[in-house]
């Protein structure tokens, strides 16, 4: 299943096959992200992207650090200082 030929109709539509979409989670109506890179259209979900960005910030994040939680704190912070 890593490629399947298909045709672009009408207004440039091309159908995803619906292995790839359940491979991919997606169902009707759910929208998807669509990147031009290196000559090649890539479609991926949302969740997809989101895994991605968390995956390249956590390199730059030490072990064990949480930086929702730290915002919060500092949040607070400010609040209690009004």
């Amino acid at each position: 299943m890593d490629s399947i030929k298909t045709k672009v109709g009408q207004g440039g539509r091309i159908v995803l096959p619906a292995e790839f979409r359940k491979a991919m989670g997606i169902k009707p109506g759910d929208e998807v992200i669509l990147a031009f890179k290196d000559g090649e259209v890539r479609v991926f979900t949302r969740q997809t992207a989101i895994k991605r960005a968390q995956g390249i910030l956590r390199q730059y994040i030490p072990e064990g650090r949480n930086l929702s939680d730290e915002l919060i704190q500092e949040r607070r912070a400010e609040a209690a200082k009004e």
